[in-house]
């Protein structure tokens, strides 16, 4: 029986071998997109799934008004840590960072990712241990543990176990080596254990947020609990501390300040990777909505494969009744021939998801280039995914047409009068209608998703950066050094002269903050009993216009004034108007103790990128707040046009023998380095283009089948009405017709969908587009020209036939 199947499977994939091969490549590139989706998806679901504790160890978040969130906390709750939670198995301050330095060990040095920790951290991330033990690897300040990949690349074959190695001016002995066993929100190359002599300076300040912090509950159902009573701590500490020192009752303090207290919010490791509400880990977090929509735009597709797989299956079951009929008149019973075809699905199927493979294995670089990722295909759980795709596509796509097929009428189908049947035509044009829809979906989202992005790269930003080089720069100056600032200042300015002085550069200066980053500083300031918590923006003389950022009122910060490293400082257009002051020039305000005067009014600009509002900034110079200068970690450097290759060749040379030589010299153009705030959505505008290609391609090969199979049907028809005298263009409308109904109601049928789900995607950008007409207008049309297209091609076909041939046949 099987050989019989086979056999016949052949003989009709020889008889309609175009069809085949379209039904099979849509197929595939459906099975394909989906297995891209679910790559990525165990990708990212994959992150802490291998962390024993993940489940009991949460992050604590400080949300300090109605729309900040910290994954920043305050040191003096250590105290209480220790005698007033026994909730807590263990607690952990951190950098949820990376100190990306230089490890030195004899003639070796290694750029790696480092964490500082307590000597807890590996309570909260049991990584397996290959040499050492984790209880002992941050057993004091001179300890580091190291994984082991770091360690094959600094140490070679010899055994790192009590090594001494130079780390930011210190020896630090090696005492661990620790291997990552999956993906996790922290992966650090190296460990130590630093950051006790920053708590102790920090134990009395209850306004400084500065370290991460986790915490182990021996019950995650007291999370609750434990916040609350974080909470107390801090009102107690914080608000009626302030309040009475201030003459106010805590009610008079908190609406001054802004009308809340700090609430704490508990997040899980476990779900830290895709719905923090904070980036608050050094490997990031995930993008929930990006894999979402992967997901759902791959189930789609693969929908639209099996649909045009169904509606081709039951068209050419037309050209196999007859087949049937004389099966059943043999003995074939109704099973027998649901066995049959899906059996044919089956081989089908399996055919699809090796192509799949293929085309997946081949264009795999490409979309890890896309992601920022290295998926591979392999492990049991993308093979049991494979086998479900497939199980569902075979129970899908076979079970419903093989029924179908089963259920002709042997005389009917024997006499010729198969054909009068109207169910079959109901199905494929329901589906046809529904494929139309996809496609309609499909490109009018893709084309304002284009729009939106076009808007971003379009938009003023405020600044000019096309021609501003951002370099990384470090401070190599620790904060407890003698004359810390002292040499952090003459080291700057001696490196902003010597590049002065490189041809084609017309202009450095620096910020400390980061176009398309955030200023990594934030203080409250007030003005006449209103509290603004502003973005700390330190700036060098000339950065703000080296930048081209605009004056509304005022002036700038001028070398020529004493006081303008002093007492001096300019706000955005936002700060202007929180402070609800309509002339705040020479206004002055507490800035953390300090009496600064507003010299001057920043038209606003985007600086964490346009698809976030414009924060309130306060500007001043460095040496008005000295310890700003430690926050800069960029030198911008303005070229002129000319030879700019020239001039960055030139300030490598430079920087490589006198400002940094161990580390690369690492630099891009503020615009391009802008431009990667929203590159996650250039990917999804890639993606909806990529994938609207698709899904046009799987359309029109459905499109072009069915339209054949009915055409073929009607040659008869066309034949007695050539023989009538009807018109070329009279046949084509009445082919066409039909067509043309289907393409409008499935248009109709994905408008809502479409204005919705988009909707919902242009709320993540504080500045977006507002939907129009035009890309219905546009996706309408082409949607009509495509169907068109194909359509009347074969109409066309159609009528220039040998009338006679069909004539005859009857």
């Amino acid at each position: 029986m099987i050989n019989n199947w086979i056999k016949i499977f052949l003989y009709q994939l020889k008889k309609n071998k175009l069809f085949t091969i379209l039904n099979t490549l849509g197929l595939s590139l459906g099975i394909a997109g989906l297995i891209f989706a679910i790559l990525y998806w165990n990708d990212e679901q994959s992150y802490n799934a291998w962390n024993p504790e993940k489940d009991n160890v949460f992050q604590s978040i400080n949300q300090v008004s109605s729309d900040m969130f910290w994954a920043s906390n305050v040191s003096p709750l250590e105290a209480f840590f220790k005698k007033d939670f026994p909730e807590l198995e263990s607690y952990c301050y951190l950098e949820n960072w990376y100190y990306e330095e230089l490890v030195h060990y004899k003639n070796k040095k290694q750029i790696l990712k480092i964490t500082d920790s307590q000597n807890t951290f590996f309570e909260f991330f049991p990584f397996p241990f290959v040499k050492g033990s984790s209880k002992s690897a941050l057993k004091d300040n001179a300890s580091m543990a190291i994984s082991q990949e770091a360690a094959n690349r600094l140490f070679g074959d010899e055994n790192p176990m009590g090594k001494e190695v130079l780390y930011s001016g210190r020896k630090m002995v090696i005492r661990g080596v620790y291997t990552i066993p999956g993906n996790s929100s922290l992966e650090p190359e190296a460990v130590t254990n630093l950051i006790d002599p920053k708590l102790k300076e920090n134990a009395d300040h209850w306004g400084n947020f500065n370290h991460g912090l986790l915490l182990k509950l021996k019950n995650p159902d007291d999370k609750d609990k434990v916040s609350s009573r974080i909470e107390k701590i801090l009102f107690e500490n914080r608000v009626l501390k302030w309040a009475k020192e201030q003459g106010l009752t805590p009610e008079e303090w908190l609406k001054k300040n802004g009308g809340e207290s700090t609430k704490i919010i508990l997040e899980p490791l476990a779900s830290a990777r895709l719905h923090s509400i904070v980036d608050g880990y050094a490997e990031g977090k995930g993008n929930y909505q990006f894999l979402l929509i992967m997901m759902g735009l791959s189930v789609l597709i693969l929908i639209l494969s099996i649909v045009n797989y169904i509606n081709l299956a039951t068209a050419n079951a037309i050209l196999r009744a007859k087949e049937v009929g004389v099966r059943k008149i043999l003995g074939a019973s109704k099973s027998n021939i649901v066995k049959q075809f899906i059996f044919e699905t089956v081989l089908i199927t399996i055919f699809s998801i090796l192509l799949a493979l293929v085309i997946v294995e081949l264009s795999l670089p490409y979309y890890n280039e896309f992601l920022g990722k290295t998926l591979l295909i392999h492990g049991s759980q993308f093979y049991i995914q494979l086998i479900i795709i497939f199980i569902i596509v075979v129970l899908v796509a076979g079970i419903f047409p093989s029924i179908y097929v089963s259920n002709f009428e042997t005389l009917k189908v024997l006499k010729g009068n198969f054909g009068r049947s109207k169910s079959g035509v109901w199905l494929r044009n329901g589906m046809l209608v529904f494929q139309f829809a996809i496609a309609t979906f499909f490109i009018v989202g893709s084309y304002i998703v284009y729009q939106q992005i076009n808007y971003l790269n379009t938009k003023d930003l405020g600044f000019k950066g096309d021609q501003v080089l951002s370099i990384r720069y470090r401070n190599i100056y620790h904060w407890s050094e003698k004359d810390y600032k002292t040499k952090m200042f003459n080291r700057y300015y001696t490196i902003k002269n010597e590049l002065s002085k490189i041809k084609g550069v017309e202009q450095v200066a620096t910020g400390a903050f980061a176009f398309g980053g955030n200023a990594g500083s934030s203080s409250s300031f007030e003005y006449n009993d209103i509290t603004i918590q502003g973005q700390n923006m330190g700036i060098d003389f000339g950065m703000l216009e080296m930048m081209k950022i605009q004056l509304k009122e005022g002036r700038y910060l001028s070398e020529k004034l004493a006081s303008d490293t002093i007492t001096s400082m300019l706000v955005n257009e936002t700060t202007m108007r929180m402070m609800k002051e309509k002339n705040p020039i020479g206004k002055e305000v507490d800035w953390n103790g300090n009496k600064l005067k507003i010299i001057g009014i920043v038209s606003d600009f985007n600086l964490d990128g346009p698809q976030s509002e414009i924060p309130p900034m306060v500007f001043f110079h460095f040496k008005t707040i000295d310890w700003m200068l430690g926050n800069a970690s960029k030198m911008h450097v303005k070229v002129n046009g000319e030879n700019v290759q020239q001039t960055i060749a030139d300030i490598e040379k430079f920087w490589l023998k006198n400002v940094d030589s161990d580390y690369p010299f690492e630099y891009d153009f503020v615009n391009k380095e802008y431009a990667r705030t929203y590159e996650t959505y250039v990917k999804q505008k890639n993606l909806f283009s990529l994938l609207n290609v698709i899904v046009i391609l799987i359309a029109l090969f459905g499109l072009f089948s069915l339209a054949s199979y009915s055409i073929q049907r009607r040659m008869k028809e066309i034949a007695i009405r050539k023989t009538l005298g009807a018109e070329t263009k009279i046949l084509l409308k009445e082919l066409s017709k039909q067509y043309i109904v289907f393409c409008l109601i499935g248009f109709l049928l994905a408008l809502f969908p479409v204005y919705f789900l988009l909707g919902k995607w242009l709320e993540n950008f504080a500045f977006r587009i507002e939907i129009s007409f035009i890309p219905f207008l546009v996706g309408f049309i082409i949607l009509m020209l495509l169907t068109l297209i194909v359509v009347l091609s074969k109409a066309y076909q159609a009528t220039k036939v040998d009338v006679l041939k069909y004539l005859k046949y009857e």
